[in-house]
Formats: structure tokens, C-alpha cells, sequence
């Protein structure tokens, strides 16, 4: 019994199988994006939240970690060519299996269905509860980008309950030990405002992040409308904020001192090494572009550039950035600064050499950078449950596609709305490190994907081909595991609780409904 169950569980699910079930009418989508658009969409969904907030905390370090530096620059560098040596497999797999289910897909082709089920959970993290803290962080952007304006939205509806009564609370204890009112944080006035004038229902204030549902609501229909559409939307945004950031570069790249990147490195390789395991949310993205794959005209051709291309182009960017960043602010400044202004570090260096006005530029820079992030992020997250519905792993809802759209419309519809609850009711602490975590453990096993369908597969026509296999894919594991190691243990616990959850999910519907265990059953 045990060995019918393990056959079970790790059974794979063949190339051809794969790749025939993309043509069912039904459950057929629009092929509409070349190579430029995949490169938009790699650089929407890689240049967002990471640059723009990442860099402080990666610089500056934090109660759990050493700060870079202006060794920030090598963190960019070790990154780069750890998510490098991982393009370069999903680019050989992308091509071969040009499916919209990405990691997951790749993962049911090399290592069976239940690490392809535990792989398709871990990738939630990434995408969907990873959306959520998009939109979270956009709208705190969006409401300070208001009051800037002088608009000021009602504090109770840009905040979540739990956060607004812990403010609360903490307000409320220095005001009771004689504290004025003036004197107190910010966010603590914030939040005690917020409790004091929100609207009740039966005594309970209502409190809710009205901004952060609001985007995640407009880019579900962005989403729903059609991929096409959402291409030249997501264009717009990465236009913007490449203007933004060449921006920054431009003007900050006046007022950089040399004697600030001295102290090369303050922390030593260990500052460096865990700078990188920060930045790394800056990277991730550049596998988005593989969930579009059964949306592309030519995928075997289009995807490699899609995803080696986006990732280059950003390595580049982020470079240049922490130099200038590193050079305009020293680093005695950006420890102390940046314990309060981590969130808008970029904006904060264009406020220490006396722009103000530039410092607002760049957060509408930030602002659209989260809503191009947030867009991909969705829409990756559609597809992969598409793929996995598609399988039979998840209902079969998720796998309905628009008549006119041609997009998996109830499935995008299903998570815009989910995320916008959890975005308007919720607070994410330490989401990126968890994003991360997750990231890396999908990157691993597609590095590893690479060389078993090699050893199985070695007549399949490969329009890309990892250089020096099995070396550069081996490399891939090792810089994930490297990266991995920088992260907190905390964050470790909270991964594997989340793995143990999908694994009981996946036993409790997933085995049972599974289409290639039903087609094993049939024709045994």
C-alpha cells in the first residue's frame, strides 16, 4: 500500500501530456505577446518594491541583520548572478514546456505530482500573499503622495484594524503618563486618530485600507479584460518609472561624494552577504514572465529573451542606483535616518541634499512601480492556479476561460477579490523575507528541474540550452542555498509551518481530484 501511494505521489506527468492539454478549445489561451512585451513585463514586475524600499533596509541593516553599506553595490552583483544561473534554467525549461503554470509545470515534468503540488503552494507566497503586500505598501505610498497635495484621506480608511488598535492602545498609554499629544510618533497619531474617528457599527470602529482594495480591484480588471491590455498597461507603467529612476541617477548622480563609500564595507562580507539575501526581493519577478508562456506567439524563441533579457537590464539599473544611493548618503546617516524612513530611501536621499521637490517625483515613481509589480504578481498568480485547476489539483473553476477575453476571468476575479480583503483587513510583517524564502526554494528545484530532464529527455528539441550543463545549473542551487542561509531562522518556521498547511490542503482535495491519477487508474 505505502508503495502504491509513493508511485503515486511522485508520479510525473509526461512532456507531450503537458503540452497537448494547451490546446483544448475550452481552456485555450490568447496568444498575444512577443519579446518586447515579455521583457516589459519581466522589468514591471522585477524594478518595483525592491528598489524602491529594499535598498534602505539592505544599506542601513536592521535589529536582526548588519548593514551593507556601499557594499550594497556587491550585493547587487552577488544577487544578479545567483538569479542569473536561475534565468538561464527557467529560460531552457520555459522553452521547452511553454506553459503558463511556470515552476510548477516545470516541477510535475521532473519530480512528480506532490513536489509539483508543494512547489505550486510555495509560489503562493511569492505571488498572491506577495500581491497583498504590494498593495498594502502602495497605499501607505499613494496616501503620503496625497498629502503631499495637501489631501488628507480619513485616517481610519487607510489602515487595518489590528494595526490601528495597537497604535491605539500604545497612543493612548503615553497620553496617559502626561505625553501631549503633538509630541507623539507620526503613525501614532495616525492610528489614534484613526480609532477616535472612524464610523461604528454595534461599538466597533470600522477600520479598513480602503486605497490598498481599491488597486487591487482596478487591476483585476485590468487583468480580466485581456492580456493584450494588460501588456500595454503594465508598458506604461515600466515607462514611467525607467523616466524615474534614470531620473535619480541623473540628478543624485551630482551630489555624490566619494569619501561616503569609505568605508567600502563597514560590516565586512557579512554585511555584504546579507544585503543580498535583502535585495534578492528586488529580483524576484523575472520568473513571472515564464506563467505567460501559453500566451505568447512564439515561446521557444520569445521566452529565453523574455526572461535573460528583463533580468540583465535590471541588473544594470539596480547598480547603478546603490552606487549613487551609497554615494549621496553616508553611511552614519543611513543608520540612523533610515530606522524611521526605510520605506522611501530613495526619496529620503533626494530630501537629504535639499530637493524636495525631486524626493516627490521620485515617490510617484515608487507609486507606479508598485502598481506594474502588483499587476504582474496577479496575473502570474492566475495562471499558476490555472495550470494547477487544469490538473485537477484545484477546483475547476479556476480553469474557466472568457469567451471574448480569452483569459481565465473567475480565476483573476477569485483572487483580486481575496487579496483586496486581505489587503484592506491585514498587516504583513516581514513579508519580504518570507517572499524570499519561498523564491528561492522554487528557484532551487527548477535548477535541479534542468538537469534531471536532461538525464530524461535528452531527445527533446531544446531551442535554448544552459551553457555548460550540469555545472551553471548546480551553480543555480548553490547561490539559492547561499542566499537562503543570509535569512532569519524565524523566517525559516514560518515557511515550513506554511508547507505542512499545503500539504494538508493537497491530501485533503488535491490527491483525490488529480487527473493523472484518475488517467493512472483507468488505464491500469
Amino acid at each position: 500500500m505505502l508503495k502504491n501511494l509513493s508511485k503515486q505521489l511522485f508520479k510525473i506527468k509526461d512532456i507531450n501530456s503537458i503540452l497537448s492539454e494547451s490546446h483544448d478549445p475550452s481552456r485555450r489561451l490568447k496568444r498575444a505577446l512577443g519579446a518586447f512585451d515579455l521583457i516589459l513585463l519581466g522589468i514591471g514586475a522585477i524594478i518595483g518594491a525592491g528598489i524602491f524600499a529594499t535598498v534602505g533596509t539592505a544599506a542601513a541593516g536592521d535589529a536582526l541583520r548588519p548593514g551593507a553599506g556601499p557594499a550594497l553595490i556587491l550585493s547587487f552583483v552577488i544577487t544578479g548572478i545567483a538569479c542569473g544561473f536561475a534565468a538561464l534554467c527557467y529560460a531552457e525549461l520555459a522553452a521547452l514546456v511553454p506553459i503558463s503554470g511556470s515552476a510548477y509545470t516545470y516541477t510535475y515534468a521532473t519530480f512528480g505530482e506532490l513536489v509539483a503540488w508543494i512547489i505550486g503552494w510555495d509560489l503562493l507566497i511569492e505571488y498572491g500573499v506577495g500581491s497583498i503586500a504590494v498593495a498594502i505598501s502602495w497605499s501607505g505610498y499613494f496616501v503620503e503622495f496625497l498629502r503631499g497635495f495637501g489631501l488628507t484621506l480619513p485616517a481610519w480608511s487607510t489602515i487595518d484594524y489590528r494595526s490601528a488598535m495597537h497604535g491605539f492602545e500604545k497612543a493612548s498609554a503615553l497620553l496617559a503618563g502626561g505625553m501631549p499629544i503633538d509630541q507623539l510618533e507620526p503613525v501614532l497619531q495616525r492610528t489614534y486618530a484613526a480609532v477616535n474617528t472612524a464610523p461604528h457599527i454595534l461599538g466597533i470602529p470600522i477600520i479598513c485600507n480602503i486605497p490598498a482594495s481599491f488597486i487591487v480591484l482596478f487591476l483585476t480588471v485590468v487583468l480580466v479584460i485581456g492580456i493584450k491590455e494588460s501588456a500595454r498597461f503594465n508598458m506604461i507603467m515600466v515607462m514611467i518609472k525607467l523616466v524615474v529612476l534614470g531620473f535619480f541617477i541623473v540628478v543624485g548622480a551630482h551630489y555624490v561624494k566619494p569619501q561616503n563609500w569609505v568605508p567600502f564595507a563597514p560590516n565586512g562580507f557579512a554585511g555584504i552577504r546579507a544585503g543580498a539575501a535583502i535585495v534578492f526581493f528586488a529580483y524576484i519577478g523575472f520568473d513571472c514572465v515564464s506563467t505567460v508562456a501559453e500566451e505568447t506567439r512564439n515561446p521557444k524563441r520569445d521566452m529565453p529573451i523574455g526572461i535573460i533579457g528583463s533580468l540583465i537590464i535590471c541588473t544594470i539599473i539596480y547598480i547603478i542606483v546603490a552606487a549613487v544611493f551609497t554615494g549621496i548618503v553616508p553611511f552614519s546617516i543611513l543608520k540612523t535616518s533610515l530606522a524611521h524612513q526605510k520605506a522611501e530611501p530613495l526619496a529620503m536621499a533626494m530630501q537629504h541634499i535639499n530637493l524636495n521637490w525631486a524626493a516627490g517625483f521620485v515617490a510617484f515613481g515608487s507609486i507606479i512601480a508598485h502598481m506594474a509589480v502588483l499587476l504582474v504578481l496577479m496575473l502570474g498568480q492566475a495562471r499558476i492556479f490555472f495550470s494547477m485547476s487544469r490538473d485537477g489539483l484545484l477546483p475547476p473553476v479556476f480553469s474557466k476561460v472568457h469567451h471574448r477575453f480569452k483569459t481565465p476571468y473567475i480565476n483573476s476575479i477569485i483572487i483580486g477579490l481575496i487579496a483586496a480583503l486581505f489587503a484592506a483587513a491585514t498587516n504583513i510583517d516581514e513579508m519580504v523575507d518570507l517572499t524570499n524564502i519561498g523564491t528561492l526554494f522554487a528557484f532551487t528545484l527548477v535548477c535541479f528541474g534542468v538537469i534531471i530532464l536532461r538525464v530524461k529527455e535528452p531527445l527533446k528539441p531544446r531551442t535554448f540550452k544552459v551553457p555548460f550543463n550540469p555545472i551553471t545549473p548546480l551553480l543555480g542551487v548553490l547561490a539559492c542555498i547561499f542566499l537562503i542561509t543570509g535569512l532569519p531562522a524565524i523566517t525559516w518556521l514560518r515557511f515550513i509551518l506554511w508547507l505542512i498547511i499545503g500539504l494538508v490542503v493537497y491530501f485533503l482535495y488535491g490527491i483525490r481530484h488529480s487527473l493523472l491519477h484518475k488517467k493512472t487508474r483507468l488505464t491500469a
